[in-house]
């Protein structure tokens, strides 16, 4: 069964640390573009970054130099490690995949991060 599964969001104070993890089955997720995407309440879902097959990163303008995409081939999971939080972070973040025809776009359930003093 192709599945994404998000762990590690959490409430934690502005300038802290968290790290998000994105356990993935059914597919290998070095043999795809892996992204994480963000909604802040009102908002509409935006691309937070991505990673590459190959491992090349990119990240949105707002997270760079904070966030930092990575994956761990052995477990098959790819994590959001996100440094120096600001409030604005706040959002429930999501793990997506295209995996092309015929499974398609698979995103994974959303884990809720909530950045507040």
């Amino acid at each position: 069964q192709v599945q994404l599964v998000e762990s590690g969001g959490g409430l934690v104070q502005p300038g802290g640390s968290l790290r998000l993890s994105c356990e993935v089955s059914g597919f290998t997720f070095s043999s795809y573009v892996m992204r994480w995407h963000r909604q802040a309440p009102g908002k509409e879902r935006e691309l937070v970054g991505t990673i590459s097959s190959g491992g090349t990163t990119y990240y949105a303008d707002s997270v760079k130099g904070r966030f930092t995409i990575s994956g761990d081939n052995a477990k098959n999971t790819v994590y959001l490690q996100m440094n120096s939080l600001k409030p604005e972070d706040t959002a429930v973040y999501y793990c997506y995949a295209n995996l092309g025809f015929p499974r398609g776009r698979i995103w994974g359930q959303g884990t809720q991060v909530t950045v507040s003093s």
